[in-house]
């Protein structure tokens, strides 16, 4: 296994205000992603400076959004965000959903290593799982275009549960352009919102919608 690059942000003092008493887990992930992210072809090594705060705050910044019992991560990849939101909200169990072989074990093994009780990993695509899971709340990072993700995330959702999407400065744009697509789904209080914003930290943008 390769060595963690010297390059590594250091972690940044908002880490420990987000991630609270669970820091230590998110220490111990963000290290084995920097250790092994580049080799398992999990991030790549223009990644390292801004680790922590473009990947690993960037997703707890979604934390406190989730408030149901069951929740769902589509392409979970590298576990962002699922691997990160699991470790700061334990009350909440977590599907990670990810189709790649080589991703799935790593996600595994990061939640066997962890021991993130409230997680199971799912080797599949979203759309073979639509008669397997109802999640109250779906989530999803980098996978595509929304209006790509709203035909195989609504029906993994049940009625009044929500999809909320890490997105850029790209998500006003993509709810436009996925009008059609959302009016077709019954999607209901489509928006966008900031999350971080008065913290020291970069913002990050999350589009959210309630399933009908």
């Amino acid at each position: 296994m390769t060595e963690q690059p010297a390059e590594l942000e250091v972690e940044p003092a908002i880490a420990a205000q987000l991630f609270e008493e669970r820091i230590d887990l998110a220490r111990a992930f963000t290290a084995d992603l920097a250790k092994y992210g580049e080799q398992l072809g999990l991030v790549g090594p223009l990644e390292y400076p801004r680790l922590w705060t473009r990947h690993i705050v960037n997703s707890v910044l979604m934390a406190p959004l989730l408030h149901q019992r069951l929740a769902g991560d589509i392409g979970s990849g590298a576990g962002l965000p699922g691997i990160v939101l699991a470790i700061a909200r334990p009350d909440v169990n977590f599907v990670l959903i990810e189709p790649m072989e080589r991703r799935t074990e790593w996600l595994q093994r990061e939640v066997d290593a962890l021991a993130l009780t409230n997680v199971q990993v799912r080797r599949a695509r979203a759309e073979e799982v639509h008669d397997e899971f109802t999640f109250d709340q779906l989530t999803a990072r980098a996978v595509s275009a929304l209006s790509k993700l709203i035909p195989i995330t609504v029906p993994l959702v049940r009625s009044g549960g929500e999809l909320v999407f890490l997105k850029g400065r790209s998500a006003e744009a993509e709810i436009e352009k996925a009008s059609k697509v959302i009016r077709k789904y019954g999607l209901t209080d489509v928006r966008v919102e900031e999350l971080g914003e008065g913290l020291d930290t970069e913002t990050t943008r999350v589009i959210r919608a309630t399933v009908d």
